[in-house]
Protein backbone atom coordinates (compact mmCIF):
# COMPACT_ATOMS: atom_id res chain seq x y z
CA UNK A 1 0.00 0.00 0.00
CA UNK A 2 1.46 3.54 -0.54
CA UNK A 3 1.78 5.69 2.43
CA UNK A 4 -0.79 7.88 4.08
CA UNK A 5 0.99 11.04 2.94
CA UNK A 6 2.12 9.72 -0.93
CA UNK A 7 -2.20 8.54 -1.03
CA UNK A 8 -3.58 11.88 0.21
CA UNK A 9 -1.42 13.98 -1.84
CA UNK A 10 -2.52 12.09 -5.24
CA UNK A 11 -5.60 12.30 -3.69
CA UNK A 12 -5.60 16.30 -3.62
CA UNK A 13 -4.50 16.45 -6.96
CA UNK A 14 -7.21 14.41 -7.94
CA UNK A 15 -9.80 16.33 -6.33
CA UNK A 16 -8.51 19.87 -7.82
CA UNK A 17 -8.90 18.71 -11.52
CA UNK A 18 -12.12 17.13 -10.92
CA UNK A 19 -13.39 20.39 -9.10
CA UNK A 20 -11.64 22.38 -12.08
CA UNK A 21 -13.73 20.41 -14.50
CA UNK A 22 -16.96 21.35 -12.21
CA UNK A 23 -16.21 24.91 -12.71
CA UNK A 24 -15.59 25.19 -16.53
CA UNK A 25 -19.22 26.11 -17.37
CA UNK A 26 -21.69 28.67 -16.91
CA UNK A 27 -24.37 27.79 -14.44
CA UNK A 28 -27.63 26.96 -15.54
CA UNK A 29 -30.89 28.08 -14.11
CA UNK A 30 -33.91 25.65 -13.68
CA UNK A 31 -34.10 21.71 -13.59
CA UNK A 32 -33.62 19.19 -10.43
CA UNK A 33 -31.03 17.76 -8.35
CA UNK A 34 -31.99 14.56 -7.50
CA UNK A 35 -29.53 13.24 -4.14
CA UNK A 36 -29.57 9.98 -2.57
CA UNK A 37 -29.63 8.70 1.23
CA UNK A 38 -27.57 6.01 1.34
CA UNK A 39 -27.13 5.55 5.18
CA UNK A 40 -30.21 4.27 6.27
CA UNK A 41 -33.68 3.16 4.92
CA UNK A 42 -35.52 6.41 6.92
CA UNK A 43 -35.16 9.84 7.43
CA UNK A 44 -34.48 10.11 11.29
CA UNK A 45 -35.49 13.82 11.87
CA UNK A 46 -35.99 16.66 9.81
CA UNK A 47 -36.10 18.64 12.73
CA UNK A 48 -32.12 19.65 12.56
CA UNK A 49 -31.73 20.42 16.44
CA UNK A 50 -33.15 16.35 16.98
CA UNK A 51 -30.33 14.72 14.97
CA UNK A 52 -26.77 14.19 14.19
CA UNK A 53 -26.98 11.50 11.59
CA UNK A 54 -25.19 12.24 8.85
CA UNK A 55 -28.51 10.92 6.28
CA UNK A 56 -30.40 14.09 8.03
CA UNK A 57 -27.78 16.29 7.40
CA UNK A 58 -28.10 16.42 3.89
CA UNK A 59 -31.43 17.66 3.54
CA UNK A 60 -31.03 19.91 6.57
CA UNK A 61 -28.10 21.57 4.77
CA UNK A 62 -30.72 22.34 1.72
CA UNK A 63 -33.29 23.51 4.26
CA UNK A 64 -31.92 25.04 7.58
CA UNK A 65 -28.67 27.19 7.98
CA UNK A 66 -26.31 27.60 10.88
CA UNK A 67 -23.97 30.79 12.30
CA UNK A 68 -20.96 29.21 9.91
CA UNK A 69 -19.90 27.04 7.06
CA UNK A 70 -17.67 24.97 5.41
CA UNK A 71 -15.63 25.94 2.56
CA UNK A 72 -14.33 22.79 0.78
CA UNK A 73 -11.65 25.13 -1.10
CA UNK A 74 -9.76 26.20 1.35
CA UNK A 75 -10.45 23.90 4.11
CA UNK A 76 -11.69 25.94 6.71
CA UNK A 77 -14.75 27.14 8.26
CA UNK A 78 -16.62 30.50 7.14
CA UNK A 79 -19.48 32.92 8.08
CA UNK A 80 -22.80 32.13 6.75
CA UNK A 81 -24.89 34.21 8.77
CA UNK A 82 -23.47 37.04 9.43
CA UNK A 83 -21.05 39.60 7.93
CA UNK A 84 -18.50 39.99 10.26
CA UNK A 85 -16.79 38.35 13.82
CA UNK A 86 -14.34 40.37 16.13
CA UNK A 87 -12.84 38.31 18.89
CA UNK A 88 -11.86 40.14 22.04
CA UNK A 89 -8.31 40.26 23.34
CA UNK A 90 -8.61 37.38 25.61
CA UNK A 91 -10.15 35.50 22.75
CA UNK A 92 -13.44 34.74 25.12
CA UNK A 93 -15.98 37.46 23.51
CA UNK A 94 -16.76 37.61 19.66
CA UNK A 95 -19.06 40.15 18.46
CA UNK A 96 -20.78 39.14 15.09
CA UNK A 97 -22.58 41.64 12.41
CA UNK A 98 -25.67 39.35 11.26
CA UNK A 99 -26.35 39.76 8.04
CA UNK A 100 -29.52 42.09 7.82
CA UNK A 101 -31.02 40.38 4.34
CA UNK A 102 -31.91 36.65 5.47
CA UNK A 103 -35.45 35.98 5.53
CA UNK A 104 -36.62 32.60 7.03
CA UNK A 105 -38.89 30.76 4.86
CA UNK A 106 -42.04 31.81 6.20
CA UNK A 107 -41.03 35.14 5.06
CA UNK A 108 -40.14 36.75 8.18
CA UNK A 109 -36.12 38.53 8.70
CA UNK A 110 -34.00 37.02 10.28
CA UNK A 111 -32.27 38.39 14.00
CA UNK A 112 -30.05 38.20 16.69
CA UNK A 113 -32.85 37.20 18.44
CA UNK A 114 -33.61 33.85 16.64
CA UNK A 115 -29.90 33.00 17.16
CA UNK A 116 -30.53 33.50 21.17
CA UNK A 117 -33.59 31.19 20.69
CA UNK A 118 -31.98 28.50 18.74
CA UNK A 119 -29.23 27.78 20.83
CA UNK A 120 -31.23 28.09 24.18
CA UNK A 121 -33.85 25.39 22.58
CA UNK A 122 -30.54 23.54 21.88
CA UNK A 123 -29.74 23.12 25.84
CA UNK A 124 -33.40 22.24 27.07
CA UNK A 125 -31.97 18.95 28.37
CA UNK A 126 -35.27 17.24 28.70
CA UNK A 127 -35.15 16.80 24.40
CA UNK A 128 -31.67 15.41 24.75
CA UNK A 129 -30.23 17.46 21.37
CA UNK A 130 -26.85 15.84 20.26
CA UNK A 131 -25.88 19.54 19.48
CA UNK A 132 -25.82 20.53 23.25
CA UNK A 133 -22.46 19.27 22.63
CA UNK A 134 -21.45 22.38 21.02
CA UNK A 135 -23.43 25.16 22.69
CA UNK A 136 -21.88 23.71 25.82
CA UNK A 137 -19.19 26.02 25.20
CA UNK A 138 -20.77 29.23 25.69
CA UNK A 139 -20.52 30.74 28.63
CA UNK A 140 -23.98 29.94 30.92
CA UNK A 141 -25.35 27.10 28.28
CA UNK A 142 -24.68 24.65 30.80
CA UNK A 143 -26.49 26.61 33.86
CA UNK A 144 -29.38 25.90 31.28
CA UNK A 145 -29.31 22.78 30.36
CA UNK A 146 -28.98 21.86 34.10
CA UNK A 147 -32.08 23.89 34.94
CA UNK A 148 -30.75 26.65 36.72
CA UNK A 149 -31.45 29.24 34.12
CA UNK A 150 -33.70 30.23 31.44
CA UNK A 151 -31.28 32.26 29.44
CA UNK A 152 -27.69 31.94 28.29
CA UNK A 153 -26.03 34.64 29.77
CA UNK A 154 -22.81 34.20 26.93
CA UNK A 155 -25.17 35.45 24.56
CA UNK A 156 -26.50 39.55 24.55
CA UNK A 157 -28.14 40.88 22.12
CA UNK A 158 -26.78 44.34 21.39
CA UNK A 159 -29.14 45.10 18.15
CA UNK A 160 -31.53 43.28 15.99
CA UNK A 161 -28.17 42.61 13.44
CA UNK A 162 -25.32 42.60 16.26
CA UNK A 163 -24.69 39.35 19.00
CA UNK A 164 -22.19 39.06 21.30
CA UNK A 165 -20.99 35.61 22.33
CA UNK A 166 -18.81 34.94 25.25
CA UNK A 167 -16.78 31.60 25.33
CA UNK A 168 -16.31 29.44 28.35
CA UNK A 169 -12.46 28.48 26.58
CA UNK A 170 -10.58 29.62 23.99
CA UNK A 171 -11.49 28.18 20.67
CA UNK A 172 -12.87 29.24 17.24
CA UNK A 173 -16.68 29.34 17.61
CA UNK A 174 -16.92 28.35 13.47
CA UNK A 175 -16.24 24.83 14.40
CA UNK A 176 -18.13 24.25 17.07
CA UNK A 177 -21.53 26.25 14.69
CA UNK A 178 -20.82 24.93 11.07
CA UNK A 179 -22.74 21.99 12.25
CA UNK A 180 -25.96 21.62 10.67
CA UNK A 181 -27.43 20.40 13.61
CA UNK A 182 -26.91 23.98 14.98
CA UNK A 183 -28.85 25.77 12.71
CA UNK A 184 -30.68 28.88 13.50
CA UNK A 185 -34.69 28.50 13.57
CA UNK A 186 -37.66 30.26 14.18
CA UNK A 187 -39.39 30.30 17.24
CA UNK A 188 -42.97 30.61 15.96
CA UNK A 189 -42.83 27.81 13.73
CA UNK A 190 -40.97 25.55 16.41
CA UNK A 191 -44.06 26.28 18.85
CA UNK A 192 -46.58 25.13 16.76
CA UNK A 193 -45.69 21.68 17.09
CA UNK A 194 -44.76 18.68 14.47
CA UNK A 195 -41.45 20.89 13.33
CA UNK A 196 -39.92 17.94 12.49
CA UNK A 197 -42.81 17.24 10.12
CA UNK A 198 -42.90 20.93 8.88
CA UNK A 199 -39.48 22.23 8.65
CA UNK A 200 -39.32 25.82 8.08
CA UNK A 201 -35.50 27.12 7.34
CA UNK A 202 -33.25 29.72 6.29
CA UNK A 203 -31.61 27.53 3.38
CA UNK A 204 -31.84 27.89 -0.46
CA UNK A 205 -34.45 25.29 -0.86
CA UNK A 206 -38.01 24.73 0.70
CA UNK A 207 -39.68 22.15 2.48
CA UNK A 208 -42.26 20.23 -0.04
CA UNK A 209 -42.94 16.86 1.12
CA UNK A 210 -41.25 13.81 3.05
CA UNK A 211 -42.60 10.10 1.73
CA UNK A 212 -40.62 8.10 4.44
CA UNK A 213 -38.84 5.71 3.10
CA UNK A 214 -39.17 6.90 -0.22
CA UNK A 215 -38.22 10.03 -0.56
CA UNK A 216 -38.18 14.32 0.52
CA UNK A 217 -38.99 16.83 -2.07
CA UNK A 218 -37.63 20.49 -1.89
CA UNK A 219 -38.42 23.20 -3.89
CA UNK A 220 -36.24 26.75 -4.25
CA UNK A 221 -36.34 29.43 -2.01
CA UNK A 222 -37.23 32.69 -4.48
CA UNK A 223 -36.29 34.68 -1.49
CA UNK A 224 -32.39 33.08 -0.46
CA UNK A 225 -29.89 35.63 0.64
CA UNK A 226 -27.21 34.32 -2.29
CA UNK A 227 -28.10 36.09 -5.07
CA UNK A 228 -29.25 34.03 -8.14
CA UNK A 229 -29.02 31.00 -6.27
CA UNK A 230 -30.06 28.45 -5.87
CA UNK A 231 -29.78 27.71 -9.53
CA UNK A 232 -32.22 24.27 -9.25
CA UNK A 233 -35.50 24.69 -8.94
CA UNK A 234 -35.67 21.72 -7.07
CA UNK A 235 -33.95 19.05 -4.95
CA UNK A 236 -35.25 15.15 -4.54
CA UNK A 237 -33.64 13.36 -1.85
CA UNK A 238 -33.92 9.40 -2.79
CA UNK A 239 -33.61 7.14 -0.13
CA UNK A 240 -31.84 4.03 -0.92
CA UNK A 241 -29.95 2.38 1.69
CA UNK A 242 -28.71 -0.20 -0.41
CA UNK A 243 -25.72 -0.23 -2.59
CA UNK A 244 -26.84 -2.19 -5.14
CA UNK A 245 -30.41 -0.42 -5.72
CA UNK A 246 -28.01 2.84 -6.02
CA UNK A 247 -25.91 0.77 -8.88
CA UNK A 248 -29.17 0.44 -10.81
CA UNK A 249 -30.29 3.79 -10.59
CA UNK A 250 -27.39 5.33 -11.26
CA UNK A 251 -26.56 3.08 -14.34
CA UNK A 252 -30.27 3.83 -15.33
CA UNK A 253 -29.51 7.56 -15.30
CA UNK A 254 -32.44 7.64 -12.18
CA UNK A 255 -30.28 9.33 -9.73
CA UNK A 256 -27.24 12.25 -10.39
CA UNK A 257 -24.94 11.20 -7.46
CA UNK A 258 -24.63 8.05 -5.70
CA UNK A 259 -21.72 7.41 -2.92
CA UNK A 260 -19.92 4.38 -3.51
CA UNK A 261 -19.08 1.18 -1.46
CA UNK A 262 -15.78 -0.98 -1.91
CA UNK A 263 -17.19 -2.94 -4.18
CA UNK A 264 -18.80 -0.14 -6.65
CA UNK A 265 -15.61 2.23 -6.06
CA UNK A 266 -13.95 -1.00 -7.97
CA UNK A 267 -16.00 -1.36 -10.46
CA UNK A 268 -16.66 2.38 -11.08
CA UNK A 269 -12.97 3.01 -11.48
CA UNK A 270 -12.38 -0.11 -14.42
CA UNK A 271 -15.36 1.44 -16.20
CA UNK A 272 -14.22 3.89 -19.36
CA UNK A 273 -17.31 6.06 -18.80
CA UNK A 274 -18.05 5.69 -14.97
CA UNK A 275 -14.46 6.65 -14.20
CA UNK A 276 -15.33 9.96 -15.64
CA UNK A 277 -17.54 10.81 -13.00
CA UNK A 278 -15.92 10.16 -9.19
CA UNK A 279 -15.72 12.40 -6.85
CA UNK A 280 -12.97 11.48 -3.75
CA UNK A 281 -11.96 13.07 -0.77
CA UNK A 282 -10.23 12.24 2.72
CA UNK A 283 -13.08 13.16 4.86
CA UNK A 284 -12.48 13.64 8.43
CA UNK A 285 -14.00 10.28 9.71
CA UNK A 286 -12.30 8.32 12.09
CA UNK A 287 -13.75 4.09 11.47
CA UNK A 288 -13.67 2.21 15.01
CA UNK A 289 -15.30 -0.74 17.08
CA UNK A 290 -15.69 1.29 20.40
CA UNK A 291 -15.56 -0.58 23.63
CA UNK A 292 -18.13 0.56 26.41
CA UNK A 293 -15.60 0.66 29.42
CA UNK A 294 -18.41 0.27 31.93
CA UNK A 295 -18.63 -3.72 30.81
CA UNK A 296 -15.84 -5.47 32.89
CA UNK A 297 -13.10 -6.50 29.94
CA UNK A 298 -13.04 -3.56 28.19
CA UNK A 299 -11.96 -1.69 31.60
CA UNK A 300 -8.43 -3.12 31.14
CA UNK A 301 -6.82 -1.28 28.69
CA UNK A 302 -4.59 -4.26 27.79
CA UNK A 303 -7.65 -6.29 26.70
CA UNK A 304 -8.31 -2.97 24.65
CA UNK A 305 -5.27 -3.31 23.27
CA UNK A 306 -5.35 -7.26 22.68
CA UNK A 307 -8.15 -6.16 20.53
CA UNK A 308 -6.23 -4.08 17.83
CA UNK A 309 -3.12 -6.44 17.96
CA UNK A 310 -6.36 -9.89 17.23
CA UNK A 311 -7.49 -8.45 14.03
CA UNK A 312 -5.57 -7.99 10.54
CA UNK A 313 -6.91 -4.55 9.63
CA UNK A 314 -4.78 -4.23 6.19
CA UNK A 315 -6.01 -7.14 5.06
CA UNK A 316 -9.72 -6.15 5.84
CA UNK A 317 -8.41 -2.77 4.53
CA UNK A 318 -7.11 -4.39 1.24
CA UNK A 319 -9.72 -7.56 0.88
CA UNK A 320 -13.22 -5.56 1.56
CA UNK A 321 -12.84 -1.98 1.89
CA UNK A 322 -10.76 -2.08 -1.33
CA UNK A 323 -8.53 0.30 -0.34
CA UNK A 324 -11.44 2.80 -0.16
CA UNK A 325 -9.87 3.73 3.36
CA UNK A 326 -6.53 4.89 4.91
CA UNK A 327 -5.40 2.86 7.80
CA UNK A 328 -6.12 4.59 11.13
CA UNK A 329 -3.01 5.07 13.43
CA UNK A 330 -4.97 6.10 16.32
CA UNK A 331 -8.59 9.13 16.98
CA UNK A 332 -7.27 11.84 15.09
CA UNK A 333 -7.75 11.75 11.34
CA UNK A 334 -4.46 11.97 8.77
CA UNK A 335 -6.34 15.56 7.94
CA UNK A 336 -6.16 16.84 11.29
CA UNK A 337 -3.23 19.51 11.56
CA UNK A 338 -2.28 17.66 14.51
CA UNK A 339 -2.00 14.28 13.44
CA UNK A 340 1.44 12.34 14.09
CA UNK A 341 2.69 10.76 11.21
CA UNK A 342 5.45 9.11 13.23
CA UNK A 343 2.45 7.09 15.10
CA UNK A 344 2.48 3.42 13.71
CA UNK A 345 -0.67 1.02 14.07
CA UNK A 346 -0.92 -1.65 15.98
CA UNK A 347 0.88 -4.50 13.86
CA UNK A 348 -1.46 -7.76 13.83
CA UNK A 349 0.31 -10.22 16.38
CA UNK A 350 -2.24 -12.90 17.73
CA UNK A 351 0.30 -14.36 20.27
CA UNK A 352 0.57 -11.03 21.89
CA UNK A 353 -2.40 -10.42 21.99
CA UNK A 354 -3.23 -13.85 23.87
CA UNK A 355 0.10 -12.63 26.24
CA UNK A 356 -2.00 -9.20 26.86
CA UNK A 357 -5.27 -11.16 27.63
CA UNK A 358 -3.76 -13.74 29.94
CA UNK A 359 -1.93 -10.43 31.92
CA UNK A 360 -5.33 -8.88 32.11
CA UNK A 361 -6.98 -12.33 33.35
CA UNK A 362 -8.91 -13.60 30.56
CA UNK A 363 -6.03 -16.60 29.32
CA UNK A 364 -9.46 -18.32 27.64
CA UNK A 365 -10.98 -15.48 26.23
CA UNK A 366 -13.91 -13.66 26.99
CA UNK A 367 -17.72 -13.63 25.45
CA UNK A 368 -19.09 -9.71 24.47
CA UNK A 369 -21.85 -8.67 22.32
CA UNK A 370 -20.85 -6.22 19.37
CA UNK A 371 -23.64 -3.92 17.89
CA UNK A 372 -23.53 -3.65 14.50
CA UNK A 373 -25.32 -2.53 11.42
CA UNK A 374 -25.64 -3.43 7.55
CA UNK A 375 -23.54 -1.13 6.32
CA UNK A 376 -21.04 -2.80 3.78
CA UNK A 377 -17.85 -0.43 4.33
CA UNK A 378 -17.63 -0.31 8.53
CA UNK A 379 -20.92 -2.94 9.78
CA UNK A 380 -21.86 -6.08 9.37
CA UNK A 381 -19.46 -7.49 6.68
CA UNK A 382 -16.60 -5.93 8.96
CA UNK A 383 -17.70 -7.92 11.78
CA UNK A 384 -17.69 -11.29 10.03
CA UNK A 385 -14.42 -10.64 8.82
CA UNK A 386 -13.22 -9.85 12.36
CA UNK A 387 -14.64 -12.97 14.40
CA UNK A 388 -12.51 -15.77 13.36
CA UNK A 389 -9.84 -13.29 14.10
CA UNK A 390 -10.98 -12.73 17.73
CA UNK A 391 -12.00 -16.20 17.95
CA UNK A 392 -8.10 -17.05 17.60
CA UNK A 393 -6.73 -15.41 20.84
CA UNK A 394 -10.12 -16.79 22.26
CA UNK A 395 -12.38 -13.93 22.13
CA UNK A 396 -16.29 -15.03 21.20
CA UNK A 397 -18.39 -11.48 19.90
CA UNK A 398 -21.70 -12.40 19.43
CA UNK A 399 -23.15 -9.83 16.42
CA UNK A 400 -26.12 -7.65 17.12
CA UNK A 401 -27.82 -6.00 14.15
CA UNK A 402 -29.51 -2.59 14.30
CA UNK A 403 -30.80 -0.19 11.81
CA UNK A 404 -27.81 2.36 10.86
CA UNK A 405 -30.61 5.33 11.88
CA UNK A 406 -30.62 4.11 15.48
CA UNK A 407 -26.62 2.93 16.11
CA UNK A 408 -26.04 6.68 17.05
CA UNK A 409 -28.60 6.56 20.05
CA UNK A 410 -27.53 3.58 20.84
CA UNK A 411 -24.00 4.98 21.55
CA UNK A 412 -25.42 7.87 23.17
CA UNK A 413 -27.53 5.52 25.54
CA UNK A 414 -24.53 3.52 26.16
CA UNK A 415 -26.94 0.30 25.09
CA UNK A 416 -23.98 -1.54 24.18
CA UNK A 417 -20.91 -3.47 24.94
CA UNK A 418 -19.14 -2.78 21.91
CA UNK A 419 -20.07 -1.07 18.72
CA UNK A 420 -18.47 -0.67 14.82
CA UNK A 421 -19.16 2.56 13.32
CA UNK A 422 -17.95 5.74 11.71
CA UNK A 423 -17.10 8.80 13.74
CA UNK A 424 -16.84 12.39 12.66
CA UNK A 425 -12.85 13.08 13.70
CA UNK A 426 -12.84 16.83 12.34
CA UNK A 427 -12.20 19.69 11.68
CA UNK A 428 -11.29 20.56 15.49
CA UNK A 429 -8.90 18.29 16.98
CA UNK A 430 -9.74 19.58 20.19
CA UNK A 431 -13.39 19.66 20.03
CA UNK A 432 -12.87 15.74 18.77
CA UNK A 433 -10.67 14.88 21.37
CA UNK A 434 -13.36 15.91 24.21
CA UNK A 435 -14.99 12.82 23.47
CA UNK A 436 -12.47 11.16 25.73
CA UNK A 437 -12.19 14.13 28.22
CA UNK A 438 -13.83 12.62 31.43
CA UNK A 439 -16.09 15.78 32.14
CA UNK A 440 -18.05 15.26 29.20
CA UNK A 441 -21.40 13.53 29.61
CA UNK A 442 -21.89 10.40 27.76
CA UNK A 443 -25.04 11.86 25.67
CA UNK A 444 -22.54 14.46 24.21
CA UNK A 445 -20.22 12.32 22.59
CA UNK A 446 -18.15 10.42 25.51
CA UNK A 447 -19.96 7.10 24.27
CA UNK A 448 -16.86 4.93 25.56
CA UNK A 449 -17.01 6.50 29.10
CA UNK A 450 -13.22 6.20 29.24
CA UNK A 451 -11.49 7.69 31.76
CA UNK A 452 -7.79 8.74 31.90
CA UNK A 453 -6.09 11.78 34.67
CA UNK A 454 -3.53 11.67 32.30
CA UNK A 455 -5.45 12.32 29.55
CA UNK A 456 -7.78 14.71 31.36
CA UNK A 457 -4.30 16.72 31.90
CA UNK A 458 -2.86 17.01 28.70
CA UNK A 459 -6.29 17.94 27.45
CA UNK A 460 -6.94 21.06 29.71
CA UNK A 461 -3.50 22.53 28.84
CA UNK A 462 -4.16 22.10 25.18
CA UNK A 463 -7.98 24.20 25.61
CA UNK A 464 -6.28 26.55 27.51
CA UNK A 465 -2.70 27.23 25.49
CA UNK A 466 -3.21 30.52 22.92
CA UNK A 467 -0.43 29.82 21.06
CA UNK A 468 -1.53 27.51 17.97
CA UNK A 469 1.36 25.62 17.08
CA UNK A 470 1.57 24.99 21.44
CA UNK A 471 -1.73 23.58 21.23
CA UNK A 472 -1.12 21.08 18.37
CA UNK A 473 2.00 19.69 20.45
CA UNK A 474 -0.58 18.94 23.15
CA UNK A 475 -3.37 18.02 21.25
CA UNK A 476 -0.46 15.47 19.55
CA UNK A 477 0.26 14.30 22.58
CA UNK A 478 -3.01 13.71 24.12
CA UNK A 479 -3.83 11.53 20.63
CA UNK A 480 -0.87 9.83 21.47
CA UNK A 481 -2.13 8.75 24.95
CA UNK A 482 -5.22 7.74 23.21
CA UNK A 483 -3.06 5.84 21.45
CA UNK A 484 -1.79 4.20 24.12
CA UNK A 485 -5.45 3.96 25.77
CA UNK A 486 -7.18 2.29 22.75
CA UNK A 487 -10.54 2.70 23.92
CA UNK A 488 -11.22 2.03 20.10
CA UNK A 489 -10.14 -0.64 17.71
CA UNK A 490 -8.49 1.91 15.34
CA UNK A 491 -9.79 1.07 11.76
CA UNK A 492 -9.45 3.26 9.26
CA UNK A 493 -9.85 6.78 8.05
CA UNK A 494 -12.35 6.69 5.27
CA UNK A 495 -11.91 7.88 1.92
CA UNK A 496 -15.23 9.49 0.49
CA UNK A 497 -16.34 8.61 -2.65
CA UNK A 498 -19.28 10.66 -4.78
CA UNK A 499 -20.36 9.12 -8.29
CA UNK A 500 -21.51 11.95 -10.46
CA UNK A 501 -23.43 12.05 -13.64
CA UNK A 502 -22.15 14.01 -16.49
CA UNK A 503 -24.71 16.96 -16.41
CA UNK A 504 -24.28 17.57 -12.65
CA UNK A 505 -21.91 20.83 -11.96
CA UNK A 506 -20.92 22.30 -8.48
CA UNK A 507 -20.31 19.56 -6.44
CA UNK A 508 -18.00 20.32 -3.73
CA UNK A 509 -15.35 17.95 -2.05
CA UNK A 510 -16.62 18.24 1.22
CA UNK A 511 -13.77 16.99 3.75
CA UNK A 512 -16.33 17.00 6.72
CA UNK A 513 -19.17 14.72 4.80
CA UNK A 514 -19.03 14.32 1.17
CA UNK A 515 -22.83 13.92 0.41
CA UNK A 516 -23.59 17.19 2.52
CA UNK A 517 -23.75 19.44 -0.44
CA UNK A 518 -24.24 23.09 -0.17
CA UNK A 519 -26.70 22.54 -3.26
CA UNK A 520 -27.48 26.89 -3.54
CA UNK A 521 -23.74 25.78 -5.71
CA UNK A 522 -25.18 22.66 -7.62
CA UNK A 523 -26.38 22.63 -11.07
CA UNK A 524 -27.61 20.86 -13.78
CA UNK A 525 -27.27 21.06 -17.70
CA UNK A 526 -29.71 20.46 -20.68
CA UNK A 527 -28.59 16.84 -21.21
CA UNK A 528 -30.50 16.39 -17.46
CA UNK A 529 -33.11 13.78 -18.00
CA UNK A 530 -35.43 15.57 -15.41
CA UNK A 531 -36.52 19.61 -16.35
Amino acid sequence: MRTIGLAIAALALFVGMAAEAQQTQTPRKGGTIRMTGPYGASMGSLDPHATSRAQDGIVSLAIHRPLYSWDSTNNKVVLELATSVTPSEDGLVYTFKLRDDIFFHNGRKMTADDVIYSFTRIMDSTKGYPSARYVRVIKGAVEVEKGQAKEISGLKKIDDFTLEMTLTDRVNPGYYFFQNNTAIVPKEEVEKGNFAANPVGLGPFVFKEHIPGSRVVLERNPKFYKAGKPYADRMILQIMSEAPARDVAFRNKEIDTSILGPAQYVAYRADPELSKGILEVAEMFTRALTFNTEHKPFQDKRVRQAINHAIDTDLIIKRLVKDKAYRATSWLPSSSPAYDKALKPYAYDPDKAKALLKAAGYPDGFEFELTTSQNESWGLPIVEAILPMLAKVGIKAKPKLVEVTVLTDVALKGEFQAYIGSNLTGPDSLATLRCFYSKTPRSACRVTLFSSPEFDKVFEAAAAEVNPAKQLELIAKANAILYDEAPVWFFNYNKAVLAYQPWIHGLQANATEITHQYVEDVWVDERSPVK
